[in-house]
């Protein structure tokens, strides 16, 4: 994940530093003041602590803000907007990019789309800074939070554990052992148990839970 130092509502940040040992969900919006995002982020506010219980941070970036106002202002007027409309407390930082510099080092300007917008995506980063997921969506469909808490959940489980998550997997369901351990060593490493659907195919109770 590209680093990058940015001024943000919540005072100047440098991404890694701000991200510490936690985890990071950062959100591309096209701009300051549209429908939908502001749906999303009052739903991400509603959202804090189940995100602060998988040790993660949210950060907002929108790179299209009003007319006659800083970056900043912008942000912190969009913030009142969400906060009343959505029953929300946004506390979470929005990142000011008049540049597109951190805009564009993400990929998160459409090549084919408008070249002021930022495509609506998600980045889920590790804390080794590693990108490990990005969910892009159009910008009439709102985001799914419950689903990005879900992958959140599988991404911890699988960064520690060797197992997979699979189809519709929610946290407390059994996981997939992955191919790379052979069946006979999977009692040892598994001890609450196994089932083998076939050679290729075996499940186990979660194991961090």
């Amino acid at each position: 994940a590209p680093d990058f130092t940015a001024n943000t509502t919540i005072g100047e940040i440098n991404f890694y530093e701000w991200l510490g040992n936690e985890w990071g969900v950062f959100m591309s919006h096209p701009a300051d003041f549209t429908p939908v995002c502001t749906t999303e982020i009052g739903r991400v506010a509603n959202l804090q602590k189940e995100f602060e219980k998988r040790n993660a941070k949210v950060l907002v970036l929108s790179v299209g803000t009003k007319p006659n106002m800083s970056p900043l202002e912008s942000h912190r007027e969009w913030i009142k907007d969400v906060n009343e409309t959505q029953n929300a407390t946004v506390e979470f930082p929005l990142v000011e990019d008049p540049n597109k510099n951190i805009a564009n080092a993400y990929d998160m300007i459409h090549p084919n789309a408008n070249d002021t917008l930022t495509v609506r995506s998600v980045f889920i980063i590790s804390p080794d800074k590693a990108v490990k997921l990005i969910i892009s969506y159009p910008a009439s469909t709102g985001r799914n939070f419950e689903e990005i808490l879900r992958v959140l959940d599988s991404l911890q489980l699988t960064a520690n554990y060797q197992v997979a998550t699979p189809v519709d997997w929610k946290n407390g369901e059994d996981c997939i052992v992955i191919p790379a351990i052979a069946t006979e060593d999977i009692p040892d490493k598994f001890p609450k148990g196994h089932t083998i659907i076939k050679d290729y195919l075996r499940t186990t109770p979660q194991p961090n839970i």
